[in-house]
Order: C-alpha cells, then structure tokens, then sequence
C-alpha cells in the first residue's frame, strides 16, 4: 500500500470517527464506578471441585481453572465433574458479608468461564449449574440477589472462549482462539441473559477469544442497548472497552489517560482454588495485598482482588483471614481511598504513596522514610493540620517555605508493624508543580528542527497510556495523549505553528493551547522541504531468527546492538547480515502466527538532521531509533499490508535503527525500509499566544473523536513549534 493510498484510507477513517466516536457512559455512572475502588473478583466453577488435581496428580502446569486443558481432559469426561457439584457450604449471604466487611464495593462473579459451564440458568445450554448439578440451583442469581439486599454493586465475568460449545474453536494454546459466527450469537444469547434477568450489573468483565472489529463492536452495543450503565471491561477487544484492564496482577508506574483496572490474585498460579496450593504467611499476603490495594488506588485506577473458593462453596480461610485484615485497615483508613484521586505527584517517593481529594492529601506511609523526614516539592498551600488518619490527637511537625513541604515522621509511625496515613488539610485547596515543565527562554529559540523555535513533540512530551489490542495476545501500551507545560522566562506574544507529513494529512486532534482545547485538522497546511544538512550513508541490513512474541517487548537491550554478536538475555537470537537486500524494496518472509523478526541498519549522517522514511510491515511494527521507540501499533482493521511514514531525528555520526516486525494472524510477514520519500512536511500558521512570566501554561494534545479512547495516536511526526513574535 502507497504512502498516498494509506493517506486516504486514513482521512476517511479518522472522518468515520469524527463522525461516529466512542459512546460515551452518563459520567455519573462512570465515576460511580472509578469510585468503588476495591471490589471482590470471585473464580468460581466445576473446576473447583477438582481443586487443581486429576486422576489423582497434581497438575501444576497452567491456572487451576483451566485444567481441562492443561490436564489433557476430554470433553465429555470433563463434563462429568458437574455431577460432583453439590456445594452443601455455598452461601451468598456469607460471601457479601465477606466483601462487606473486608471494605470492597462490589462483587465481580464468574459466570461463565473458559470450560463453558453456566453457573447461572440458561436456555442455551444444559451444561449449567442448575440442570447439570445436583445442586440444582441458580447461583448467580442466589448472589446476584444478596449483593442486591447489601447495597454491594454487582458485576460479572464472561468468557468469550467456551470450549463446551461445539462450534466454538478447538482448545489452542492460545488465549486468543478464534471465535466463530455461531459462537458470538451463542454468547450475544447468553449476554443477553445475564443482563435481562439478574439485575443492574455494574460491570462486564469479558475474557479471551479473538473476535473481529464489528463483532465487538455489536457486542458492546449489545451490552449498552441492554443495560446502559453496565462498564465493559477491555478484553472484549478491539478497543471496544469502556475501561482498560491491565494483565494480571499487573500494577502500572506510569500514568494513564482512561478509566482503569488491575485484577489480582493471592498467587500468580492460580485463579480458581488450588487445593495443595502452598499458601505462606498470612500477614506477609496481607501486607502484599494492602500495598497493591494503595499503589493501584494512589495512580487512578480500581483494584480488583480475587477469591477461589473450595468445591463445596466454602471460602479458603487463608483469603478469608486475609480479606478481613484488610477491612479492618480501611475501617481507619477508608477515607483515604473511596473517591479518592491520585497522586497528584508526578515523581516517585521510596516511603510510599498518595492519594487525594480537594483540600487533603493522604500520605500512605509503607516504608520508613529517610531521616525520618518526609519531603514534598514544590508544594503550596496554607495548611490547616497535618495529623495520622483516625488519630485525632497525634498532630505532626512540619515546615513549609518556597521548596515545598517537610513533615517530621513520629517513630510510633512503623510500617513495618502497620501501615499508617498522614492526612495534610489544606484551608483552601493547594497547588504541586506539574508535569513535564518546558522552559520558554528570554531569546534565541532555536533547536534541531526545520524550523528555529521551541519544538513540543513525542520525544520530549509526557505520556498518558492505555491498552490497545485486536485480543489478549495483540494488547500494547497505548499512547492516549501527550502533554507539556510551558514555563516563560519573560512575558511576551509567541506564535505557534503545528507542523506535520503525508502520514498526519487528514487526522484532526484536540489541542489544548492558551487555556482552550480545539479540534485542529491537520490539513490545507503549507509545505516546507526539510532542508537536508551534508549526507546520510546507509549501511547493511541485518535480520535475527523468528521469535514467538506479542507486539510489546525486546528479547534484549535495544540501544548499541552489536550484530555479530547473538542477541537476547534468556532467549538468544541470531543476526543475518542480508548482503542482497537493499533500501527502498520490499521483502516478504513466511511467518507463524504470533511471531516477530527484528531488522537492524546503521545510519551515519555527517550532521544532525530529521529524515522522513517508510517502512512496511504486516500485522505490527515498532520502529526504534538509538534507543528510543518512534512508532509502536498493530494491524486494527487487520489489512493485508501497512505502510508507516516516520520522521528520523539522525544525530550526527552512527544511528542505529531498530525495527521489530510482528505478525499476528497473517502467513507473511511483508517488510521494507524505504527512504526515497519526499522530505518535505507540511505546517499551519496558528493564532498568536500571549504568555506571562511566573506562570504555568498546560499544551496537549489527543484524537479527536477517536474511534475508541485506547486507539493509540501516532503522532509522532507532528511538531508545535513556538516561535517568539
């Protein structure tokens, strides 16, 4: 596909989004949910009968709820085990009191997982815990009911695999498989139940499968057509999501720009329960689980932990014991994560974390801080009381001036015996500096750009993430949103000129400028060539060995890669010095699902200079140049071929160029490095800013209308450039 071409298919499908966007929830209900924080995530099935043990071993390969495909079991052998589930000790009343006590908000139940056994009713199948069982009764309803007398909001788990289902894709190593046209109108009628007849759901966790675009698509509008406050979790795929889910017991360092969450499990073994599970200390799992409650909670998202309980419908006391010393530390502490913020922070702190509301900031102390000093920078505000959470006469020193806050750590506070609070209460709101702040000197605004002026793009921009994927194996860490602050040395009036390629034509972003946000496309923009600065030599081409992989991540270092060398930490590949391969053709090599191939070329430019280049890839590519990535996405709408024009900044001497092909569905992996394009790029003239000293001005920018919140945005090659008048 040309350059040009893509160009078109692009205007067209960023004017579809314009057009279409992303529905969007009531806010109310999407804070309702962002508010619960910490919910209860129950794995609960037939599998637990077997409690991870067939024919009498141990299987330890694999999660317990997925023995049957880890244990080799058939189909209509393992179907027999429903005639063993009769859980005499099941209770839902017990369960929500449970969660009620341990401080978690809701409740989030399996409903159906990836074995195809219905722990609810169903007129789809009899393969469910009401005809299928001795137990003869419908336990999603039986929970649905007590959560709904507790006030305990309630959501549900759905797998899209089902390997009971007999049109379903055979059991794979993947946690991908395809899902048939028969098998999404089998689970378009089994949604279709679970939100008819079991209440309000608060949120729809779906897991696994691969379904194409108009399949999640109509799934999710299935999903809110039904029950329009009901959040939908991100592994429906195809960034359909109305949160993101982060991978399991995954907790993130870095900010993200949706609605998100992390599900955890006491042991990354095992989801369902696990009968000779080695089990440890109980305080060490509480302290565990505590610290993830408030690290997940102190960088925005929700925390959903997991309980497996036994075949006969008990809770394993281990969690339970668990669960409840937690609920004792949130009956103290509580009013430092419900409806809490984040950090509002943007640096790390050894002693612990924050979270925050309008006129406090609660300071999770899990570590003993340094001198006992604990130091905030650059904070201001006028301080009401600074004092230990649920402690109303232990007050703390503290002294505040132009560098910020040090609050003097009392030693009764020892995180090592029990984690403690410090609440700061401000008399009206308080300020902390902000993120990624950019100087605008007195004069002289120059760097390497084609133009002189103050350049804002990728390289120098903080990052808001998401997950962006076709299904489970094909997830990213999604670019959402770019930002800046801009700090002027002098007042004065500055003029902002947005540059842009052929790859940008067509795409309209939200950009945030001198207080306002406005939609900008990137169209009917002059052009300007790159002025090109002494020569570029292209050295050979180099390709390793195929590696099963997804999208993300490196076998090994990415930065001063030597080829003669094998190239990995635990898995090693091999570099090939292809001596008739050349630039500016295109190549195709036969490729297994899931796979990658890495290509490495040494650029050696006499000066620094940016250089436009297009690179073809198949199913997913991320482009790095000396060490920094210019460019990661996948295939979305899965065409045969992509094209990616990227903007090199060449520094002077030796540039190592980095592209790792990936290939998810295809037979091929198609691939080129083309840099005969024309280096040119274009540029819109934009008003005139007026900028004051002392002050702090935020810039960013985002899609406009995406076609989902997750879609990552590569912008790579668009530059705002400010100039002084």
């Amino acid at each position: 596909m040309t350059t040009k071409l893509k160009s078109g298919i692009l205007l067209l499908f960023f004017l579809l989004c314009s057009c279409v966007g992303f529905s969007q929830h009531d806010p109310k209900a999407l804070k309702a949910w962002q508010d619960q924080k910490y919910s209860m995530f129950i794995h609960y099935g037939i599998y637990s009968v077997l409690g991870g043990v067939w024919e009498g071993k141990e299987i330890s390969k694999g999660l317990s709820e997925q023995i049957q495909a880890h244990a080799g079991i058939y189909s209509d052998t393992y179907a027999k085990v429903a005639k063993r589930f009769n859980p005499k000790d099941w209770n839902a009343d017990s369960i929500v009191s449970l969660a009620k006590k341990a401080g978690m908000r809701s409740i989030v139940m399996t409903s159906k997982h990836h074995d195809g056994f219905c722990m609810f009713k169903t007129a789809t199948t009899d393969f469910n815990v009401v005809d299928a069982t001795p137990f003869k009764r419908d336990i999603l309803k039986e929970l649905s009911d007590a959560c709904k007398r507790a006030g305990l909001r309630f959501g549900l788990y759905f797998s899209l695999i089902d390997w009971h289902y007999p049109q379903a894709s055979p059991i794979s190593s993947s946690n991908s498989d395809y899902i048939t046209p028969e098998h999404v109108q089998y689970n378009k009628k089994q949604i279709t139940e679970l939100l008819s007849n079991y209440g309000p759901i608060s949120e729809l966790w779906f897991d696994m499968g691969s379904q194409n675009a108009d399949e999640s698509k109509d799934l999710r509008d299935l999903v809110h057509q039904l029950q329009p406050d009901c959040m939908i979790g991100s592994r429906i795929g195809n960034d359909m999501g109305d949160f993101n889910v982060m991978g399991d017991n995954q907790e993130p360092d870095y900010a993200i720009g949706v609605p998100w969450q992390s599900p955890a499990s006491f042991f990354d073994d095992t989801w369902g329960y696990r009968s000779w599970q080695e089990r440890g200390s109980e305080r060490v799992k509480a302290k565990e689980k505590l610290t993830s409650l408030i690290r997940v909670v102190s960088r925005g998202g929700n925390f959903l932990l997991n309980i497996g309980p036994k075949g006969d419908g008990s809770v394993v006391g281990f969690e339970r014991d668990i669960l409840l010393s937690i609920g004792k530390w949130l009956d103290k502490n509580g009013e430092a994560i419900y409806g809490a913020d984040p950090d509002p922070f943007h640096v790390s702190f050894k002693w612990g974390s924050l979270t925050s509301k309008p006129n406090k900031l609660y300071l999770h102390v899990m570590s003993r801080p340094e001198n006992g000093q604990i130091v905030l920078p650059g904070l201001t505000g006028k301080i009401k009381s600074i004092g230990i959470l649920g402690e109303k006469n232990q007050k703390l020193s503290f002294t505040q001036n132009s560098q910020g806050l040090n609050i003097k750590v009392p030693a009764t506070i020892d995180p090592d015996k029990a984690f403690k609070v410090i609440e700061v209460t401000f008399v009206n709101g308080y300020h902390v500096p902000p993120a990624n702040v950019i100087p605008i000197p007195a004069s002289g605004l120059h760097v390497s750009h084609p133009v002189a002026g103050l350049v804002l793009n990728s390289h120098n921009a903080f990052k808001h993430y998401s997950s962006s994927g076709i299904d489970y194996n094909t997830r990213f860490q999604s670019t959402v949103k770019e930002s800046w602050t801009l700090e002027p040395v002098k007042t004065g009036e500055f003029v902002p000129r947005i540059y842009y390629s052929a790859e940008d034509k067509g795409k309209t972003i939200d950009l945030e400028l001198d207080g306002k946000v406005i939609p900008l496309t990137l169209t009917d923009g002059k052009t300007e060539a790159i002025k090109q600065k002494g020569s570029l030599s292209w050295g050979s081409i180099y390709l390793t060995d195929a590696e099963e992989t997804g999208i993300e991540g490196f076998p090994g270092a990415v930065k001063n890669i030597d080829p003669t060398q094998v190239w990995g930490n635990k898995k090693s590949l091999s570099w090939t010095k292809k001596a008739d391969w050349k630039n500016n053709e295109k190549y195709s090599l036969e490729a297994d699902r899931s796979t990658a191939v890495y290509l490495l070329q040494e650029i050696h430019a006499t000066e620094d200079q940016p250089y436009l280049t297009d690179f073809t890839s198949t199913d997913g590519i991320v482009v790095v140049l000396n060490g920094e990535v210019l460019a990661l996405h996948n295939n979305p709408f899965k065409e045969n071929q992509l094209n990616d024009l990227i903007l090199l900044p060449l520094k002077k001497g030796k540039n190592q160029l980095l592209v790792k092909l990936y290939n998810g569905y295809q037979k091929n992996i198609d691939l080129g490095i083309d840099h005969g394009q024309a280096q040119e790029l274009y540029y819109k003239e934009l008003p005139s800013i007026s900028l004051e000293k002392g002050k702090y001005y935020p810039v960013s920018w985002k899609l406009h209308k995406p076609l989902s919140p997750h879609s990552t945005l590569q912008l790579s090659n668009v530059s705002l450039v400010i100039h002084t008048k």
